[in-house]
């Protein structure tokens, strides 16, 4: 069995053997257990331990796991559990402002669709639960990449591909993008992924501060446009902030006066949409730009 498996399946096998040792383990003992070469064990335990997943006793020379692998883990249950937690907002949301809802996650330079409510209205966005978008295009990207770390940024700024006339391809038009983000509290697709589909979005905080997730809606850029963004604005971020506090965020007073507004112009006369009405027959669908 040991000659069939790859490096890849040796590495993982590697590293849930040290994960469920109750000590740390040495090089010839790893090797006999899963009769493996020892300079095979050597070389990825070497690998584990530059990605930081391992680290190597200074005293002993054995190895044990590092908290990297449960910070893995926490990131996944946080995302699973904001998908229940914000359903509420994003279905009252999708009542408020009659057009598609999303709610995403960052996975490298990409946004993943947890969940979605579909517009009602004849022509709307299209996306698909699961489905993938360029971060720095869509409007939940962005609301999450200007509270992501420095890195990330660096990296995916040296491949901005052009989808749309309106596509932000400079580091620097970017860069001034994330700010007014930072500022504003809440991020805006100009038809950067699909030139037909804009949105608006805002960020959700977990309770360490951390930027998990993005509620966003998404729509024509013709029903989308400056007066109707300022009316769906603070809607967007009293529900993102909503979901934020139910993952045990706890915001500053900055953040707080913020979100202030948003609360007051949801309940003003005047800024709800009519009642959403049934999709028409033989319904054009657009894709996402939330």
């Amino acid at each position: 069995m040991t000659a069939q498996l790859t490096t890849l399946n040796k590495g993982l096998v590697l590293l849930e053997t040290l994960a469920a040792s109750p000590q740390p383990r040495g090089v010839s003992e790893l090797a006999r257990e899963l009769g493996l070469q020892k300079s095979n064990v050597f070389r990825i335990l070497k690998t584990l331990s530059s990605r930081g997943y391992i680290r190597q006793q200074a005293l002993s020379g054995r190895y044990e796991c590092t908290l990297k692998v449960w910070e893995l883990g926490v990131r996944i249950s946080e995302r699973l559990d904001v998908v229940a937690v914000a359903r509420v907002q994003l279905t009252s949301l999708a009542d408020m402002s009659g057009e598609t809802i999303h709610l995403s996650i960052l996975d490298g330079a990409d946004v993943i669709y947890l969940d979605k409510i579909d517009s009602p209205q004849p022509v709307r966005a299209y996306s698909q639960v699961g489905g993938r978008a360029p971060a720095y295009c869509v409007a939940t990207g962005k609301a999450m990449l200007a509270f992501t770390n420095s890195s990330l940024l660096a990296d995916l700024t040296g491949k901005l591909a052009s989808y749309t006339p309106r596509t932000l391809t400079s580091r620097v038009a970017l860069a001034r993008e994330l700010d007014k983000i930072r500022s504003s509290g809440f991020a805006v697709n100009r038809g950067e992924w699909r030139s037909s589909v804009g949105g608006i979005a805002a960020p959700i905080f977990d309770g360490s501060g951390a930027a998990v997730a993005a509620i966003g809606v998404s729509g024509p850029v013709e029903r989308l446009g400056p007066a109707r963004l300022r009316v769906l604005a603070p809607w967007v971020m009293a529900a993102a902030q909503q979901v934020s506090l139910a993952l045990g965020y706890r915001p500053t007073i900055a953040s707080t006066s913020q979100i202030r507004p948003a609360v007051q112009s949801v309940g003003r006369k005047g800024n709800r949409p009519a009642p959403r009405r049934s999709p028409a027959a033989g319904a054009r669908a657009r894709r996402s730009g939330s």
